[in-house]
């Protein structure tokens, strides 16, 4: 990491604990580093995924698109958890997640972001909730699913969504909450980990991010 005191041998530990989903006080203890230290790393590690991930995207063709709100699992004052909530945009593409926060699920908040994220011509399969009726009349073409109708196939890859959802919402929860104000860090953590579920294909990736930031 940038201009780091850590050795390298401390560094690649505390990634592999970052890699296994480990605390920050887990972590410490396993690299022998100082809890704030270990918490801090973490944190620079979440900054460089999402410099890695959060970047212009354009979809085409068959896309699917839903929305889920993240409620009570932000840390409020003295680390209790706060009954708040933030709305978040997933598409899924070629079976990989992409997601951006966005401030409510009204028509004039949707359409623009969808219009600038996806190609006109475009196949959206959404479910049944009416503020996706907008798609229908907006150059693209929408199939809304009730999930029991869909033939086997398409049920799985409907489900892929889904199933980010709850990862997300339950990798969140482990920590007993996240800072609402770091919410997008933890967010693209949760989106990286999902499409690149192999261990040691995440263990390699945050080395090659760590290495490229040091000087």
């Amino acid at each position: 990491m940038r201009k780091s005191r850590l050795t390298e041998q401390k560094q690649y530990k505390l990634i592999e604990q970052f890699v296994a989903g480990s605390t920050a006080r887990t972590a410490a203890a396993i690299a022998d580093v100082n809890k704030s230290t270990a918490a801090y790393y973490f944190q620079r590690l979440r900054e460089l995924i999402y410099g890695a991930v959060e970047y212009d995207v354009k979809f085409a063709g068959e896309i699917e698109v839903g929305e889920s709100c993240f409620v009570g699992i932000f840390k409020g004052k003295g680390g209790r958890c706060v009954d708040d909530k933030i709305h978040v945009l997933g598409f899924l593409d070629c079976f990989k997640v992409y997601t951006k926060i966005i401030p409510d699920t009204k028509l004039s908040t949707l359409v623009p972001i969808i219009k600038e994220l996806v190609l006109p011509g475009s196949i959206f399969f959404t479910d049944s909730l009416p503020w996706y009726y907008f798609l229908d009349v907006n150059n693209f073409k929408h199939n809304r699913i009730n999930h029991p109708e869909l033939p086997t196939d398409r049920q799985s890859h409907f489900y892929v969504l889904e199933d980010f959802w709850t990862q997300a919402k339950r990798q969140m929860r482990k920590f007993n909450g996240v800072p609402k104000n770091h919410f997008h860090l933890y967010l693209k953590e949760c989106e990286w980990r999902f499409n690149n579920p192999i261990p040691m294909r995440q263990l390699n990736m945050l080395k090659k991010l760590v290495k490229k930031n040091m000087v």
